[in-house]
């Protein structure tokens, strides 16, 4: 991951007075949001494409440096899938989840908590951030047990999805004692079982779980489409759980959506403040929702 020096000049065209007046608006935002924690779920392009890498990483740093405690919860399914087809291995998936025998689960610790997670401390920190990298296991702060996953179409039926784990609790004082000595926590989704058994858990769900239990002011959810879209391909700007039921029931939101919307909507009828999925192709997407004034992506209500 070739992270290119920010370029000053990028900017000359905009006249002074416009900069100050640009960073004038964003004054209220700094001032409503300062001191409050905002957990970021980090995956789609926007983890692939170096201009958007370097983007993502100097958004997060201006967060830190304006007062905003940002956590970054990462995925890595591509990544995953392509040292598994190295290994001659083909990724299997159940209703969006991905199937973990043991050799696969090897393969998802070395590249999450590995390869991924350190290209991305580095970035932030070649940006001018300090970032820290953890998985569930330090501080035991994942606790997991094996996922049921219940058929959608047949309720009495569940999948063996091997490894796949749901939270059963999450203990956030390692990630809040990186935040109190002005660290950026990067946190991947692997947590730990009652018989010291590793676990791959959906990367939508522990940054809903540890926005929840942060008492986070808001959920970024950053993707490859512009939020949740209707049949017809069009925005929906806020979403209730009726309406999310409604989509789930018809099938727009299906696969690897399911997850994600799930744990948005827990994270915002548990008290998370606000929770949004963002598209992650967007240069700056995080500056834009945070600092800015204009609705963007979808909004997740909790009724």
């Amino acid at each position: 991951m070739t992270i290119p020096h920010p370029n000053p000049d990028e900017l000359a065209h905009i006249q002074p007075r416009e900069k100050a007046e640009i960073l004038a608006q964003a004054l209220p935002y700094i001032r409503k949001y300062h001191g409050k924690t905002m957990v970021i779920k980090y995956g789609g392009n926007a983890m692939t494409d170096p201009a958007l890498q370097q983007d993502f990483a100097e958004d997060v740093v201006l967060l830190k440096l304006v007062g905003i405690n940002p956590v970054v919860v990462h995925g890595g399914g591509p990544q995953i899938e392509m040292l598994l087809q190295r290994l001659g291995k083909k990724g299997e998936f159940i209703q969006g989840m991905r199937v973990t025998d043991a050799e696969t689960m090897e393969v998802v610790e070395w590249v999450l908590g590995g390869q991924v997670q350190q290209d991305i401390v580095g970035m932030i920190n070649a940006a001018g951030g300090k970032a820290v990298g953890l998985t569930g296991r330090d501080g035991a702060m994942i606790r997991a047990c094996k996922l049921r996953l219940t058929d959608q179409k047949d309720p009495s039926k569940e999948h063996d999805v091997g490894q796949v784990g749901d939270v059963v609790s999450i203990d956030p004082s390692a990630v809040r004692a990186l935040q109190d000595d002005a660290f950026i926590p990067v946190v991947s989704p692997i947590g730990f079982g009652e018989n010291n058994e590793s676990y791959n858990i959906n990367a939508d769900v522990v940054a809903a779980k540890l926005a929840t239990v942060l008492q986070a002011e808001k959920l970024l959810m950053l993707t490859n489409i512009r939020g949740v879209l209707d049949k017809n391909g069009e925005l929906l700007t806020e979403l209730t759980p009726r309406a999310i039921d409604a989509l789930i029931e018809d099938g727009t939101i299906s696969g690897g959506m399911i997850p994600k919307i799930s744990g948005a909507l827990d994270a915002a009828k548990s008290g998370v403040t606000a929770v949004h999925i963002l598209d992650g192709r967007v240069p700056h997407a995080l500056l834009l929702e945070v600092l800015g004034n204009q609705p963007f992506g979808t909004m997740i209500r909790s009724h």
